[in-house]
């Protein structure tokens, strides 16, 4: 039943949004009374970081494997992990979005338990950086953290865009991405 909630929630979540959902109405379609809710959750905002850790554990892990392959490059790396956050968006595109448009209604402790994974993620991701550069793969000239803030920005920012049905798939998108991000727009 708890998987239940957590995957009624967010479809609610991504249709009407974390504020204008209630616990009702995730009961109501889920057929069950609101002590089943409060038996697997203690509040919607506890509901809504579930949905959070799920996904950001979800890519922390995928990120590791992919760090600790050491069988590719920096390069290969890079791509392994852009790509593995646009395919996100096409595996779990409700829970990504969510993730992303939802962190304003995260607070207090839930939102520190958010922020320090998602502040993992970053860090480990500057160490892909930093070993690239070290490894000669990487410009050397550029602050390895602003980099990181430049990919993960246009990364994170494609769940508004990238749309899994499209013309474009999500390794094309990453092959694009990354060649941008590699070898700029100049001509």
């Amino acid at each position: 039943m708890k998987d239940k909630i957590l995957q009624q929630s967010i479809a609610l979540f991504e249709k009407n949004g974390f504020s204008e959902t209630s616990i009702q109405d995730i009961v109501n379609m889920l057929g069950v009374t609101k002590g089943t809710f409060y038996y697997y959750f203690t509040s919607k905002e506890q509901l809504l970081m579930q949905i959070h850790l799920q996904y950001i554990d979800n890519i922390l892990e995928q990120q590791r494997r992919i760090i600790d392959h050491s069988d590719k490059s920096w390069k290969e790396k890079l791509f392994d992990v852009v790509y593995m956050l646009i395919h996100q968006i096409e595996s779990h595109g409700a829970s990504a979005r969510i993730f992303f448009r939802e962190l304003i209604n995260v607070k207090g402790d839930f939102l520190n338990k958010i922020l320090a994974k998602r502040d993992q993620f970053r860090f480990n991701f500057q160490y892909l950086i930093e070993q690239g550069i070290a490894n000669g793969e990487f410009r050397d000239d550029l602050p390895a953290d602003m980099m990181t803030f430049a990919v993960l920005g246009a990364c994170n920012w494609s769940y508004m865009w990238f749309k899994p049905e499209g013309p474009v798939l999500d390794n094309e998108v990453a092959c694009i991405f990354v060649e941008v991000f590699l070898n700029g727009m100049k001509k």
